[in-house]
């Protein structure tokens, strides 16, 4: 059935642990943010797309002759890849709008690509199978935009429930909601936005996606979610060792984590998270002093633990507190910025919401 104008929304994510695990075949569990791009769209008569973003105040119109850069190549990647997947794509007319913070590691991509998926969708009464739209989002970023992400982010930004962490097997694709009563629990997830610049087109993550897929191409697996602690022993390249033992411990803390929270002991997750952070410092080297010191501060201040999410290289740290004590979590690590004469932080509360859906 198609519709000829509504407004539909994706959320950003969180990812509560399982970090570089997803082109490694392996496992997450990210949950969907409050904070949502929302895309209000309606129908044309020609295959046409013009898309305004209300955030820049530009306007793009494209009718895919030319590859589009900048901002509106998520949106070009999208019509794409439907296309590319042998849907008649209608032209449509989008507006764009969104409070998920850009470059902080919050997945605003996925945010915009899996809104405007589901637009298209429903404007051109496209069958797409819901658990099939994360795939096609990730295509459209790896193959148009260039960005070989894996597909965590288009997955939690489609997929997530209200109230649960979404827990992937990034093989398989197989999901289990599972339950995230943090407020049951007295607890909060405090989200400290580092302000420092997260990019991930700069040839860094690439790098590390490399290194993995070398290592697991040494180790004779198929990725190094196959791999043991014991196989390092094969390796003699001490930076393929270390980022294989990222790999490979972070894949048992997701694991964990899930028997923890399955249990209701989320206050027990914490030291699972700090040492996440640990092994993205010193074994996969994608944090930076910015982020290192939100968790150090973080749980000086009291958290029961606390790590970066997100791709590495700036981006927001995430730390599990007593809820009555999330402001004052919050001012410590900025007093501990200002000390550093570091950007200052921002700094919210994370709850677990639905994924992208239809508002109207």
């Amino acid at each position: 059935m198609t519709v000829d104008q509504g407004v539909w929304a994706a959320p950003g994510r969180i990812n509560l642990i399982g970090e570089h695990t997803d082109y490694n075949d392996g496992f997450v569990l990210p949950f969907a943010l409050p904070q949502r791009t929302v895309v209000t769209a309606s129908r044309l008569d020609r295959p046409e797309w013009t898309v305004t973003s209300t955030l820049t105040g530009q306007t793009v119109t494209f009718d895919l002759s030319e590859p589009v850069t900048g901002w509106a190549a998520y949106v070009a990647a999208v019509v794409w890849v439907l296309r590319e997947a042998g849907h008649e794509v209608p032209g449509a007319r989008l507006s764009i709008d969104s409070d998920v913070p850009g470059g902080a590691g919050l997945s605003s991509s996925a945010a915009l690509e899996c809104a405007v998926l589901s637009a298209l969708a429903d404007l051109g009464g496209l069958d797409i199978p819901v658990g099939q739209r994360p795939s096609l989002a990730q295509r459209a970023e790896n193959a148009y935009v260039g960005v070989p992400c894996g597909i965590m982010d288009q997955s939690a930004s489609t997929l997530c429930q209200e109230g649960h962490a979404l827990f992937l097997d990034c093989r398989s694709l197989a999901t289990e909601q599972i339950p995230l009563d943090l407020a049951g629990q007295g607890l909060a997830i405090l989200v400290i936005d580092s302000r420092a610049p997260h990019q991930l087109v700069d040839g860094e993550y690439a790098a590390r996606r490399a290194a993995c897929e070398r290592a697991a191409e040494l180790l004779g697996v198929p990725a190094l979610r196959d791999a043991t602690l014991d196989d390092l022993s094969r390796l003699d390249d001490e930076l393929l060792i270390r980022r294989s033992r990222h790999v490979i411990t972070e894949n048992a803390r997701v694991l964990d984590t899930i028997a923890l929270l399955r249990e209701g002991r989320l206050r027990e997750i914490g030291p699972l998270m700090t040492a996440s952070h640990a092994s993205m410092r010193d074994d996969f080297e994608i944090t930076v002093p910015e982020v290192d010191e939100a968790v150090d501060t973080a749980l000086a201040a009291g958290a029961y633990g606390a790590r970066m999410t997100g791709g590495g290289f700036g981006g927001c740290v995430l730390a599990l507190v007593e809820a009555e004590k999330a402001a004052t979590v919050a001012e410590a690590v900025t007093t501990a910025f200002a000390a550093r004469d570091f950007t200052p932080p921002a700094a919210f509360l994370a709850l677990p919401s639905p994924g992208a859906h239809r508002l109207s």
